[in-house]
């Protein structure tokens, strides 16, 4: 194993020090509890919102911590949840009078641990919380992690979208109802050239030929739906298109108004240049439009990954006027910034 550690044992750590050096007038770092906040907190009277999973996705979540989206994140060990001790802390700090929304990935560890952390708010201060669960992934149904459909990509759409409604000064239900619908609108698939290298383990986390490809992974290298020879760019992309619109034109409009095209995620695992991403994206755009579907909005990058692993993901969100608007609001963050 080869990485640029100190410790297995002090990885996340020394991650979030580094954080904090990297941007110190934007985020407030604590290093016993494993909490990322905004510097600036947000008016009174405005829902503040967190969410945080196991660390090694970077930059999720901490590095969605800013104006426009996230008021703190939780970041546990790599691929572990964070404790319900970390998410009462993170919900209490943030609080400023209008609730907070809990942002989770559907994963059995998050979800607990996310649950037990509101009971004890809600049983300790009173503090309102609501919790929006992350559910895109087309691939499986259940998984290693899972009871249901794992939250993936969408996770990122769900913060940057309900982070623009709550700086708007929306009431909780409203914006957890945003939450909702876009997590609803959201469809993701993913697949790996590659396993990824847990610093605790020493080892690739599963076996995969150098002539194979895993198509359906999910974020921490769980199987997906199958296996199969490593194929050119176009394939891939019929892959990860095809059952991703199968599902999103089947859904009933979940937009308060028409649809105004599709938001669209082409993410690297963590080890894939954005030269084969970019490759990627001219090829999913191709079938997208040959499908009929507008891509209204689009980003290209690392924003979920799987620490050091090769592959990419595609996630689909259709879009109402509304949702673009909050799409487009201005966001300043470690890892997503524009309109400031």
């Amino acid at each position: 194993m080869k990485k640029l550690i100190n410790s297995v044992d002090s990885v996340v750590t020394d991650a979030l020090r580094g954080m904090a050096a990297a941007h110190p007038h934007e985020l407030d770092v604590d290093l016993d509890q494993h909490i990322v906040y905004r510097r600036r907190r947000k008016e009174k009277g405005k829902v503040a919102i967190i969410s945080g999973g196991g660390s090694g996705h970077e930059p999720l979540h901490g590095g969605f911590v800013g104006t426009g989206m996230l008021d703190a994140a939780c970041a546990g060990e790599i691929f572990t949840s964070p404790v319900p001790d970390q998410v009462v802390a993170a919900t209490a700090a943030v609080d400023r009078g209008a609730g907070v929304l809990h942002i989770v990935k559907n994963y059995t560890g998050d979800v607990m641990n996310f649950e037990m952390a509101a009971e004890i708010v809600d049983a300790d201060s009173g503090i309102q919380v609501a919790s929006v669960v992350t559910n895109d992934d087309v691939a499986v149904e259940d998984s290693l992690y899972t009871a249901g459909r794992r939250g993936v990509g969408v996770t990122v759409m769900v913060e940057k979208i309900a982070g623009a409604a709550a700086e708007e000064g929306r009431p909780l239900d409203e914006v957890a109802g945003i939450a909702e619908r876009v997590n609803a609108a959201g469809r993701s698939m993913g697949m790996a050239l590659t396993s990824c290298t847990v610093p605790a383990n020493g080892k690739p986390s599963f076996d995969l030929p150098a002539d194979e490809m895993e198509i359906g992974i999910g974020i921490h290298g769980e199987p997906g739906r199958h296996r199969e020879k490593v194929a050119g760019a176009a394939e891939v992309a019929e892959r990860l298109v095809t059952p991703v619109l199968a599902e999103l034109t089947e859904l009933e409009t979940p937009a308060a108004g028409p649809d105004e095209g599709v938001i669209a995620m082409v993410n690297g695992m963590g080890a894939t240049p954005l030269l084969e991403l970019y490759l990627m994206y001219g090829e999913i755009a191709r079938l997208l439009e040959a499908a009929g579907i507008t891509v209204a909005r689009n980003l290209v990058g690392n924003y979920i990954t799987s620490l050091d692993m090769a592959g990419c993901s595609l996630t689909l969100v259709r879009a109402d006027a509304e949702l673009l608007r909050l799409w487009d609001a201005p966001v300043s963050t470690p890892g997503l910034r524009w309109g400031v």
